[in-house]
This record gives structure tokens, sequence and C-alpha cells, in this order.
């Protein structure tokens, strides 16, 4: 039954899309009717969390379900338990690995119509969930402004990607709904705070190789694939694990990787960053997936010039 709020023609809600990660698989792993059984228990659980937290499902759409809800804070805290009780529930597991779900939302006005919503919000929610990887809340920047300070500090930018009917891109927040990704944020190594200048060039030494991004080429990959500018390889690295790029004045290294990555400034300070932006400054070394060593060859050195 729909909900008070909600019997407006017209309205600004909060819009969240979730669905199962790699359902195609499970159907060629347990058969079409475990299978669907187990797509109805996700179902069921993501139900749940959206009306324990004043939500109202729309629709299911086989192994996605659409849901509005009043606040951002009302969303968030659906999503999180969602992922959570989906994470520990014990009939969703297959082959040693559980079950995953990803999770968007944008919070902006839409039309409701014979218990249906429709508008631009309801397209920018679900391209919040496709940039979502398994085990990801991606909330749009509109839904970040409408947080309660405790769950802004719980996220964090990670890219940017272009919305239809938007003529500018828009941001990507990631929430942390885990307790332990919350926790392991070491601090960033800040741009350098005497110029604040951007970059005109960033020197890259990777196995005798030289590397350089200017305003001709402003970005580079690093990953263990061969489509990779720079390949590295190793049990802890990610097909495609980071990119450097020159952005916002700033050079940035975007991990996107499982394990992380690590930096090490010319003054000795680290850090590490996974699925987040880290501002490299002045020169030092890169390390994917484990801290880099001095004078190790898997170490990728870098400079910035100005």
């Amino acid at each position: 039954m729909y909900n008070d709020w909600i019997m407006s023609s017209d309205a600004e809600v909060a819009v969240l899309f979730a669905d199962v990660v790699g359902s195609t698989r499970l159907f060629e792993v347990l058969g079409d009717l475990p299978a669907r059984d187990m797509i109805v228990t996700c179902i069921d659980v993501m139900r749940a969390a959206t009306v324990r937290n004043r939500g109202n499902v729309i629709k299911t759409i086989g192994d996605e379900i659409l849901a509005i809800f009043p606040t951002a804070n009302d969303a968030a805290n659906a999503a999180a338990e969602m992922q959570h009780d989906i994470s520990v529930h014990p009939a969703l597991s297959v082959q040693g690995q559980h079950v995953a779900i990803r999770i968007g939302c944008h919070f902006g006005p839409v039309v409701l119509e014979k218990r249906d919503i429709f508008g631009a919000s309801v397209h920018t929610a679900n391209r919040m969930t496709s940039q979502a990887k398994a085990g990801q809340i991606i909330l749009s920047s509109d839904t970040v402004a409408r947080l309660s300070p405790e769950w802004r500090a719980m996220t964090r930018q990670i890219d940017t990607t272009p919305v239809r009917g938007r003529t500018e891109e828009m941001e990507l927040f990631e929430v942390l709904w885990q307790q332990e990704d919350a926790t392991s944020m070491l601090p960033s190594i800040e741009v350098d705070a005497r110029t604040g200048h951007r970059p005109k060039r960033v020197r890259l030494r990777y196995q005798g190789r030289e590397f350089v991004l200017d305003e001709r080429k402003q970005s580079l990959t690093l990953g263990r694939s061969e489509d990779n500018d720079i390949v590295v390889k190793g049990s802890l690295i990610s097909r495609i694990h980071a990119r450097i790029e020159i952005a916002r004045n700033k050079a940035l290294l975007v991990d996107q990787s499982t394990n992380g990555s690590f930096v090490t400034s010319q003054d000795g300070k680290e850090a590490f960053v996974r699925r987040d932006s880290v501002a490299l400054a002045g020169s030092g070394a890169i390390g994917l997936g484990k801290l880099p060593e001095p004078n190790s060859p898997d170490a990728i050195l870098y400079r910035l010039e100005e």
C-alpha cells in the first residue's frame, strides 16, 4: 500500500534500483527453479529493507527492484541494510561464493501515475546502478547533498559519468556501508600547497620505460591486462587496476581494484586508496596491491613537473 507521502501526482523522492549481480550464472550453475528461488529470496530481502525504512517497492523486474523513499537518509539506510542482509543470508551462497547485489540511487522529482513512476530522475537512478559493482551502493551528488552529516561522512566520490538529459557529467559517490571500509581509509596525500598549480606533465618510470602525461595525453591505465598503458603482473593486481590522470588541477591516481594502491611520497608520507582517488604531489613511488619497496622493480616511480 502506498504511503501518504506519495499520493501526489508529482513529488521529489529518492529513487533506488537494486539488482542481483551475475544472475545469468546462477541459472547456468543451479538450474532454472533453484536459481529462481534464490532470486526470489534476494527480492524478499530487498523488499523487507525497503518497508522497514518507509519506502515503497514500485515494481520488481526479474532480478531487480525499483523503490522510492521520502528522504535520502531512508534510502541510504535501506540500501545499507540490503547489502548487509544479502551478504550474511545463509541461503544465498553458490559454490562457496555469496550472491551479491548492486544499488544505485538518485533524489529528484518524479511523476507518479497508475502505481508507477516516470521522469528523468528514474533514468538517473538507473544510471547510478549501472555504474555500481557487486556489493556497491552508488549515489548521485543530488542524493548526497540531502543526506545527514553522518551519512555524508560515509560517502566518497569515486568518478563522474554522463547522464542522459544533462549537459554536464554527474559525480558518483560510493557509500561505505561496510564498517571496515569506513575505518580503513588513510589520509590522502595533498596536492602541493606551495603552488596549487596545475601540473604541466607527469613523468612515470617502470622497468626502464618512461611514460608522460601532458596536454596531449592526459590519462593512462595500469594493471595486469595487456590492454593497459603500463602492464604490471602479480596476483594482487586487477586486470584494470588504476589510472593516473591530470584533472581538476591535480595529478590523480584513481584506483579501481580489489586490493587497492599505495603511494609513498618523496618525504616518506604513505597513502592507501581503494576504489577512490588520491592527489599526487612532488615525486614518489606507486605500488599496486602492496606498498612499493625502495629500489624494487615493481615500483612505479612518478614525478610532477609544473
